[in-house]
């Protein structure tokens, strides 16, 4: 049984000030996680200056673990504007978010540069989260498998069966990123098991059966529980509601209902 992941993917909201208060009021308050942590990963990827504040607010919850929204291939030098892992490191990151649609399509991050950061993020011990996923054209022009294999193949190549049980993909359907838009649970369903069965042909179907495939389309309270009661579909990358502690706390509790 694959134990779900819930991940909050904050994007660019959510300054210092504002994740010391979300987290106080999400995990501050003694007992409001008992019994969900142990049952669900919980992942919180804040932007990164508000790293250090998310990581000195959950001293008191630290089964809710900390990820980044991005790195970088490289370990240090001439490169403005990009964080390392081993800094994430510094800060008692766990995971990052790698590949994500809006990295490939507003700062045209390739297969290649994804993959160069899964293999980074492997060798450095941090556990990525592997972002794949088609565009509504794609879609509609019956490329979705095309499309959803050669990202697969690209964003793993050298990544081994040690390091794959490190990692977790989220598939998330371009078109219904921050749109309102949901994927059918039938969709979504039948995106996840083309998922788990490109891994096992690079793999084996005992690393697919472990692999943990999260939903990243526009998951909510409201569908949650039908996405996460599918037999492919792990736990969710989410986006606009995660904003909110009450709302992301609904969409854990969602994912511990289906798993039980």
């Amino acid at each position: 049984m694959r134990k779900p992941i819930i991940a909050a993917n904050w994007k660019m909201n959510k300054g210092p000030r504002e994740t010391e208060d979300f987290l106080n009021t999400f995990a501050g308050q003694p007992g409001k996680l008992d019994g969900l942590t142990g049952q669900a990963d919980v992942v919180i990827a804040p932007p990164f200056v508000s790293l250090p504040a998310a990581v000195a607010s959950l001293n008191s919850a630290s089964a809710v673990a900390i990820a980044a929204q991005n790195m970088s291939d490289q370990d240090s030098g001439a490169y403005t504007g990009e964080v390392s892992a081993m800094m994430l490191k510094e800060l008692y990151v766990r995971y990052v978010i790698l590949g994500h649609s809006e990295r490939r399509t507003l700062y045209g991050e390739t297969d290649a540069v994804i993959n160069a950061k899964i293999k980074k993020a492997c060798e450095s011990n941090l556990k990525p989260i592997f972002c794949i996923g088609e565009t509504l054209e794609e879609r509609e022009g019956g490329k979705l498998e095309t499309v959803l294999r050669t990202q697969i193949t690209g964003g793993l190549e050298g990544i081994d069966e040690k390091d794959m049980k490190e990692v977790v993909i989220a598939y998330e359907p371009v078109w219904a990123i921050g749109t309102g838009v949901v994927a059918t649970t039938e969709q979504a369903q039948d995106a996840h098991a083309f998922v788990r069965s490109v891994v096992a042909d690079l793999y084996s179907q005992e690393v697919a059966d472990k692999v943990r495939i999260q939903y990243g389309g526009s998951m909510k309270a409201a569908n949650a529980a039908e996405l996460l009661a599918q037999p492919d579909i792990d736990g969710g990358l989410v986006g606009g509601a995660s904003l909110e502690p009450g709302s992301f706390l609904d969409l854990i509790k969602a994912a511990v209902s289906a798993a039980e």
